[in-house]
């Protein structure tokens, strides 16, 4: 009898301590970036941005959905490839650090447009 009741006193604590909710930690998230893409990169088809950028520094796929990113001394840039007519585009791009008037800094992207580096292998 004494061994039941201890049960049923664990079990009591038990459900106790999983009715009582539990605050999430407050956690700052950086703002989101100022929305808006670069001038003439939106819609540029993978085969021009390599010609433009070079090969990148690291690739990631996702399903048919391409992450392309481009390594400076300064800055990385990140394209965004979307499927658009059966062939890859870019679609977004950001830059860490990233721009003022948007998410990618054009300083940046000038940068790695004239001085791309070659992917380790």
């Amino acid at each position: 009898m004494q061994r039941i009741l201890v049960l049923l006193c664990l079990c009591g604590a038990l459900c106790a301590c999983a009715a009582t909710p539990k605050q999430a930690p407050n956690i700052a998230l950086p703002s989101a970036p100022p929305p808006g893409e670069p001038a003439g990169l939106s819609g540029m088809q993978a085969e021009a941005l390599r010609v433009a950028y070079g090969p990148p520094a690291f690739v990631r796929k996702d399903g048919p959905l391409e992450m392309w990113r481009y390594d400076s001394a300064g800055c990385k840039a990140f394209f965004f490839l979307y499927p658009d007519s059966g062939r890859l585009a870019v679609r977004h791009v950001e830059t860490v650090p990233r721009g003022q008037a948007m998410a990618a800094d054009t300083h940046c992207l000038d940068q790695l447009r004239l001085h791309p580096v070659t992917p380790v292998s």
